[in-house]
């Protein structure tokens, strides 16, 4: 339960103030996905190239985890997140002026770097202040409004470059999405705020010794990101490796699709429309796989989502040797939404089952930036193989990964993370509430 017994948690509670914003941001992000490859090559890029150019936005997602965990907790939340979207607006501004590739990557760098702090303080809040019995549904779902971001974005996104006539247009939606993020998380009361004058922050009832300010600060200021990895490296290099794949994973098939697309002729409005629809089935699971791990735990959807996400990259690479390349292009886009969907949170949760809930942040940044390293080094993958060798062989290579990551995951995660947090044997040194 949460640290007052006497406050039920409520729902709405969080619905609005924490994850509507979250909605906003990603809509304009969802918007951009599909389209980062074209919008490269009208701008000079070779396929490789269009690969690298789009690996840029977990590439800042990975830089951006540096630096976040800290700044969450020294500025607070909703200021971090209203940071984020204001350089997010500055990043997005670069890519549509870019003159050449290169500068474009600088661009959706910088979007990368900001959608890093912008997610972390939304995990840190709902680690926080969400009991344990319903943390990995309040996680999933906000891994849904994620979902539900990328699935409305393609579409929006698709009918601006229907009206404009130009791909770049795009980054017109997710400016727009930046800055009404920001507007309601300004006229939104802080729920940080509300919740900690009601006496609710998780966990605060877990420990005997009550820490003031000023032990939480120097403990942070003196560890940093990469001193909570030495801190944690334990379970960092066993659980952290299997979820750093599942990472891997979703992040190929973010950068995969769009150049299949490309690679076999799909118009970019195509593009969106088939990715936008496979949001859809990715979107509608994420409940379901939350209700799973609170029932039956976290396994139940790691092992499947990641064995269908190898077995989806797979199935795509054998597709190149097949007659109707779109049609199995459709259907295995959707296969791989159905994989991801399942699996919908399941980073989240597990690592804040393993995170201190007084002040999550810092251990949630390293998790995070574990996990973002494989997201980082997918897409870079992806495109030197396919300047080595042949985009399919790219895809196989991904789809072997996927399964090598199912295995670990099966191995680590009972030991790790259960429905009722990390046992105690664990020597992780965060403790779940």
């Amino acid at each position: 339960m949460s640290a007052s017994a006497d406050q039920p948690f409520r729902w709405r509670s969080v619905l609005v103030a924490a994850l509507l914003p979250t909605l906003l941001f990603s809509t304009g992000e969802g918007a951009i996905i599909p389209v980062i490859p074209v919008i490269a090559g009208n701008v000079g890029a070779t396929l490789a190239i269009a690969g690298f150019v789009s690996g840029m936005l977990v590439l800042g997602e990975l830089l951006g985890d540096i630096p976040s965990g800290v700044v969450i907790s020294h500025i607070g939340e909703r200021t971090a997140m209203i940071a984020a979207s204001g350089l997010s607006v500055l990043g997005l501004l670069t890519a549509l002026l870019a003159p050449n590739p290169w500068v474009l990557a600088l661009g959706i760098l910088v979007v990368g770097i900001a959608t890093a702090v912008f997610a972390l303080a939304r995990h840190a809040f709902m680690t926080s202040f969400v009991p344990m019995q319903y943390r990995a549904r309040a996680l999933s779902t906000l891994g849904g409004s994620f979902r539900l971001g990328y699935l409305i974005g393609p579409f929006l996104g698709a009918g601006v470059i229907s009206l404009t006539g130009a791909a770049s247009s795009v980054f017109w939606v997710h400016i727009a999405g930046c800055a009404a993020a920001a507007v309601v998380l300004l006229v939104l009361a802080d729920p940080e705020k509300t919740f900690a004058r009601a006496g609710v922050r998780a966990g605060a009832h877990a420990r005997t010794h009550v820490e003031t300010p000023g032990e939480r600060e120097v403990e942070q200021e003196s560890r940093g990101l990469f001193g909570t990895i030495r801190a944690n490296r334990r379970v960092l290099l066993t659980l952290g490796l299997g979820s750093t794949t599942v990472a891997a994973l979703r992040a190929s098939r973010q950068v995969l699709l769009p150049l299949w697309a490309v690679s076999i002729g799909l118009h970019e409005t195509q593009t969106s429309l088939i990715i936008g629809v496979a949001g859809l089935v990715d979107f509608s699971l994420f409940f379901a796989g939350g209700w799973i791990m609170d029932r039956f735990g976290r396994l139940w959807t790691a092992v499947p989502s990641m064995v269908g996400l190898g077995v989806g990259h797979l199935a795509l690479a054998a597709t190149a040797f097949l007659p109707g390349t779109v049609g199995w292009f459709i259907g295995i886009a959707m296969f791989l939404s159905l994989a991801n969907g399942i699996g919908a949170g399941i980073l989240m949760t597990l690592g804040a089952d393993l995170a201190d809930p007084r002040h999550p942040a810092p251990f949630l940044g390293a998790w995070r930036f574990t996990n973002d390293s494989g997201a980082a080094a997918a897409p870079l993958i992806v495109s030197g193989l396919t300047a080595l060798v042949s985009l399919p062989f790219a895809a196989g290579a991904l789809g072997v990964l996927g399964l090598v990551g199912a295995v670990v995951l099966r191995v680590f995660v009972p030991r790790y993370s259960s429905p009722r947090g990390p046992r105690p044997d664990t020597g992780a040194t965060a403790i779940s509430a």
